[in-house]
């Protein structure tokens, strides 16, 4: 019997989209560095001019204030290590009274790790704590702000339980108190609105392979006039602002991607809604104590996280894998610990509950005959997981 081949990871990455595998083998054609002034080095230049303003209309910016960089996580760094730079050839003297970072306990581990760093380079980092949906406190932010000049850095939408913060309501409060506001947005980009000045961000970052691009290209939007420090050196690469041959193939590809997004993503909300609402009922019916974890309503569309009390999430995870089925534990960024999630933790999620939650996350190719493959088979997967561990369930001992 063939098994079913089913993946359901797409917040870790997303397939890349067969119009944009075609554009970039077309592009590979064009090999010349776009910084080079002869004809082949301004027809790389051109290809990726056009992809620089594809992905500033698609989040309503312009085309000079997008950075390609090498990654989301390079561009997350970037904005938080502005406010260590001494170099008197950047905006720094800008940013001086900027010593603070704001952030909160539920951040991607690039902020949460670039944050820690930066403490011990004598930036005060304040956590602010969430709600049980994963929500940010308004109340705490608006302390914090009383404090001082800071960098506010919360992500739009949570890449493990897929709540939505009211970041124009965040944007409005930070800069009412004369701070700047970083969004990370690389999970809510194409699969939600995102308009930066509708949104007034000062910074917002995007990933290549999260919008079924290639991997090895991210964004990081500086709205004019913000103050703003290279991370990386050494070139006069991005406008002097990112040193570094540019990843031409990357980027067209990043270009096409979001070209593709804008023309489907409304659609596919609406369908992958009405699949989450299926895949919920489904397992809610066939399987007896089981918690979805995150927003109900501010969440995006295609993530489900979802606790297992009895059943180790790993466990899970190879038992789908068996199955056909590709799921994940949390943040692939996070994949190698065996601690429980920390954006579980930090909603008040038990341990035993947070060790037994998977997150499963679905994209443009899923289709219903896939929701119901997983309705199907992991009543099967939990049942015999529960039988083996000695963990009580509703009252009672398994094993």
């Amino acid at each position: 019997m063939k098994t079913r081949k089913v993946y359901m990871d797409n917040n870790a990455t997303t397939p890349l989209h067969p119009q944009v595998k075609e554009e970039m083998i077309k592009a590979m054609e064009v090999f010349g560095n776009p910084s080079s002034l002869h004809q082949f080095g301004r027809a790389a230049k051109a290809m990726m001019q056009e992809a620089r303003e594809k992905v500033a209309s698609f989040i309503g910016g312009s085309p000079e204030e997008i950075i390609f960089t090498g990654s989301g996580s390079e561009a997350n760094n970037t904005v938080l290590s502005i406010l260590v730079c001494h170099s008197r050839e950047c905006d720094c003297s800008k940013v001086g009274k900027f010593r603070r970072i704001i952030t909160t306990v539920i951040e991607h581990p690039c902020i949460l790790e670039t944050a820690k760093c930066l403490s011990d380079r004598d930036i005060k980092v304040s956590y602010l704590s969430v709600d049980q949906y994963g929500k940010v406190r308004i109340e705490e932010l608006e302390d914090e702000l009383k404090k001082g000049p800071a960098l506010v850095s919360i992500m739009t939408a949570n890449n493990e339980i897929g709540t939505i913060q009211d970041i124009k309501q965040i944007s409005r409060l930070v800069h009412q108190y004369g701070s700047l506001f970083h969004t990370d947005a690389i999970q809510a980009v194409g699969k939600i609105p995102v308009a930066v000045n509708d949104l007034e961000v000062d910074f917002l970052t995007l990933s290549g392979h999260k919008v079924y691009g290639p991997k090895g290209i991210g964004a990081l939007y500086v709205r004019r006039g913000t103050p703003f420090c290279p991370l990386i050196r050494g070139g006069h690469q991005e406008s002097g602002r990112r040193a570094g041959t540019e990843n031409t193939l990357g980027i067209v590809g990043f270009g096409k991607a979001v070209e593709m997004r804008k023309e489907e993503m409304p659609s596919e909300h609406e369908r992958l809604l009405l699949f989450k609402e299926r895949l919920k009922d489904g397992l809610k019916k066939n399987i007896d104590h089981i918690y979805f974890n995150g927003h109900p309503q501010d969440c995006l569309a295609n993530t489900l996280n979802v606790s297992f009390p009895g059943a180790e999430g790993e466990a899970i995870l190879l038992y789908l894998d068996l199955a056909g089925i590709a799921v994940s534990t949390g943040s692939a960024c996070a994949s190698g610990s065996l601690d429980p999630s920390h954006v579980l933790v930090a909603i008040g999620i038990p341990i035993e509950y947070a060790h037994g939650s998977i997150r499963i996350s679905m994209g443009r190719n899923t289709t219903l005959e896939d929701i119901d493959y997983i309705i199907e088979i992991m009543p099967g997967i939990i049942k015999r997981i529960r039988n083996m561990s000695t963990v009580e369930v509703g009252g009672k001992r398994n094993g």
